[in-house]
């Protein structure tokens, strides 16, 4: 396994299961309304531990922050690449990685698309639609 991709817990093993099918789901509140992600033991929303359950997403969202990296954390890793913010149609916000070419707008809609991991999980990326 990836060192950096952190080990499905009891929290996230649901969500790391959804991306081997690549869906993309996110946690909401029964009780309050409240989505959010990463999946987390609480709801930020209200509080409560027992109301929390993933529910699918579009798999669109908008650019909400980007940036070029030029220099990689590891030499494996090929540069240039962007990583960006992505606010997801259902509201929250993940931090993950733009396909396609270097050039990108704030507010530009995107799509989910998938990083294979060697154990069978995935990564949601985006790209243009």
């Amino acid at each position: 396994m990836n060192p950096e991709i952190p080990a499905p817990d009891d929290v996230t093993r649901e969500w790391w299961d959804a991306t081997r099918e690549h869906r993309l789901t996110v946690q909401g509140c029964d009780a309050c309304g409240h989505v959010q992600h990463p999946p987390r033991a609480l709801c930020t929303g209200c509080g409560r531990l027992d109301t929390l359950a993933l529910r699918p997403t579009t798999g669109s969202g908008t650019v909400d922050s980007w940036t070029l990296v030029h220099r990689a954390p590891r030499p494996d890793v090929p540069t240039p690449y962007v990583v960006a913010r992505v606010r997801l149609a259902e509201g929250p916000i993940l931090l993950t990685q733009l396909l396609d070419d270097h050039t990108w707008t704030i507010d530009e809609a995107v799509v989910v698309d998938w990083h294979e991991v060697p154990d069978g999980r995935a990564l949601p990326v985006f790209r243009r639609p």
